[in-house]
């Protein structure tokens, strides 16, 4: 098992090399997720002049809309990996939301004085931290008395077409090696409760799951293919070792079982997302 340095520097430069693509497919990622954002929005029930943190945010959601409806507040943003922070501070410049400001940082020693925010958000971030419980720990030390954290992560696979579409196509030609136990991977946090249960063992209360069903909209089966190769780094990963006939059968796989989610025209591949609130 990989200790937590290693795993933050893997994640910092995994997120690095793929920012270009997240960048790229922004606007698709951000239409997928909203949902998710504004159900996490909801939870927290947040104040127009709050100050407010927001965890791995990558290009900056849901911290963003949080910043638009925060007017009189302010906003943190913060992640390992600069170049997708970079990101989020484009998209704040051109959206004119001057309260909004962006720091490198990871979830385990988090760069601020204890009770310093009103409010956290984490959207898909847990199921990457290397330390999950010092990782509540740390994001329980930052908020205020009375101040609330809300975060996503993915539920069961089955629910998730959008992301085991590829590995079903990927493993029926390539020897896929088992994850190691509590590895970092986008289903880590997928059972049910097991962020609730972390959030109570913190001492936070009123905590409370809610489920969000979305999908990930897309032209052609191309956008799919392409968008994978963009910003997955397992499915580049698996296919860093193949020949260039086995990557094709692999690509024309993938396309053929996302073209079951099409619907008038375009593919929606289905995801279900899981949020969790609790109070300090």
């Amino acid at each position: 098992m990989l200790e937590a340095r290693e795993i933050e520097k893997q994640q910092r430069d995994t997120w690095d090399r793929f920012s270009a693509g997240w960048i790229k497919w922004d606007p698709q990622v951000v239409e997928m997720q909203a949902p998710v954002g504004q159900e996490m929005i909801r939870l927290l029930a947040l104040a127009d002049d709050g100050v407010h943190l927001d965890v791995a945010s990558g290009t900056g959601e849901p911290g963003l809309s949080i910043a638009a409806q925060m007017p009189k507040g302010r906003v943190v943003l913060t992640d390992l990996s600069e170049a997708m922070l970079a990101g989020a501070s484009s998209k704040a410049e051109k959206r004119a939301l001057g309260n909004v400001e962006v720091r490198v940082c990871g979830v385990d020693d988090l760069p601020f004085e204890d009770a310093t925010f009103d409010s956290v958000s984490c959207r898909f971030g847990f199921m990457f931290f290397p330390d999950i419980r010092g990782a509540v720990t740390e994001l329980v030390r930052i908020v205020r008395p009375g101040g609330r954290i809300s975060t996503a992560v993915w539920a069961e696979p089955d629910g998730n077409a959008w992301a085991t579409t590829p590995m079903g196509a990927i493993s029926a030609e390539v020897a896929l090696a088992p994850p190691e136990p509590d590895a970092p991977g986008l289903f880590r946090c997928a059972a049910p409760d097991s962020i609730a249960a972390i959030f109570r063992e913190a001492g936070l209360h009123d905590v409370a799951e809610s489920d969000v069903r979305g999908s990930l909209e897309l032209d052609s089966g191309g956008d799919y293919w392409s968008l994978l190769t963009e910003v997955s780094a397992p499915v580049v990963a698996a296919l860093a070792g193949v020949d260039d006939a086995t990557s094709d059968r692999i690509r024309a796989a993938t396309i053929e079982k996302a073209q079951a989610f099409e619907k008038e025209g375009k593919l929606s591949l289905p995801y279900h997302a899981r949020c969790v609130v609790g109070t300090r």
